[in-house]
């Protein structure tokens, strides 16, 4: 089997696997003893991984919050950030950010009965399972409904919204130039989303190839294959939803190491894009849609219903 159809195999599996996450990862014991709310409150908690940066955080986290709140007028739009080491440094800095745990026991507090968790990340990685399905898992009955929504990329169509979405970023580009997204990456089998973003992007025709900077690939695996396409110039492009130090450092910085610093090295005219997806207005209109699927029931919407 060679390496595109061992891919393939790995999209297609992880696809199984996150199906079944997203139907069944809420359906525990959770706590028996959480009073059920009922007619109350209606609210979203928005989940992101989170960023320290308060700009970056103002055009991309917020700016997605702000377009959810505005879809959805009858909901109370809360936030929740999966990192905590970036919840310690911002209540270092006096802003408290609360963990997904947290955020839902409040919510029930204040007697909200229908809450729907949208989260704002790319996949549904080790954040996805570990920080948003297993503090979800914990709230089993207590609130009339709650729903799950989907990460930005889960089925074939997401994939398809996705590339369709980043289109009105991409440089007019010739003969010889290319865009590089680079991507976060994961040591969690939902790495594989990065092999089938690239399967989809090549189908769709666009010179743009995927890295990762902590995942398969990396920037040194996809140098030959833009040798190979006589690429001469590439952009650079961060594809997360914050454009934040993996982006400034990593992808843009002068440092050595950097991505733009080993392109500049190998002979390549490198452009620099310096923003996240989630200024990308939309993208954030996929997650308002993932959030409208979630609330319906449909079946890409997560199951979670109670």
């Amino acid at each position: 089997m060679n390496k595109i159809s061992r891919n393939m195999v790995l999209c297609v599996s992880l696809l199984a696997l996150v199906s079944l996450a997203l139907a069944t990862g809420c359906r525990s014991t959770g706590q028996a003893s959480m009073e059920r709310n009922v007619n109350g409150k209606k609210g979203i908690l928005v989940v992101s991984f989170g960023t320290s940066f308060p700009e970056t955080r103002k055009v991309t986290i917020e700016a997605c919050e702000e377009r959810i709140a505005e879809a959805f007028p009858d909901y109370e739009v809360r936030r929740a950030f999966t990192s905590h080491i970036i919840i310690k440094i911002l209540k270092e800095e006096g802003l408290a950010i609360d963990r997904p745990g947290e955020a839902l026991q409040k919510m029930h507090d204040d007697g909200f009965s229908e809450v729907i968790v949208q989260p704002l990340h790319v996949m549904a990685g080790e954040e996805f399972h570990e920080k948003i399905l297993k503090n979800v898992a914990r709230f089993e009955g207590a609130f009339e409904t709650l729903e799950v929504g989907r990460p930005l990329l889960i089925y074939a169509e997401d994939y398809d919204e996705t590339i369709e979405a980043v289109e009105s970023q991409l440089p007019s580009m010739g003969r010889g130039e290319a865009v590089v997204f680079m991507g976060h990456g994961t040591h969690h089998p939902a790495n594989a989303t990065y092999s089938m973003l690239q399967l989809k992007l090549t189908a769709a025709g666009l010179p743009v190839y995927v890295g990762t900077v902590e995942g398969f690939p990396t920037l040194d695996e996809i140098l030959p294959a833009l040798k190979a396409a006589s690429v001469r110039k590439v952009t650079l492009m961060p594809f997360m939803i914050v454009a934040g130090d993996h982006a400034s450092n990593d992808m843009a910085g002068d440092e050595e190491g950097s991505w733009k610093s080993i392109l500049s090295k190998e002979g390549f005219d490198v452009e620099i894009y310096l923003h996240g997806l989630g200024e990308n207005q939309a993208i954030q209109d996929i997650y308002v849609q993932h959030v409208r699927d979630a609330m319906e029931g449909h079946e890409h919407g997560g199951g979670h219903g109670h």
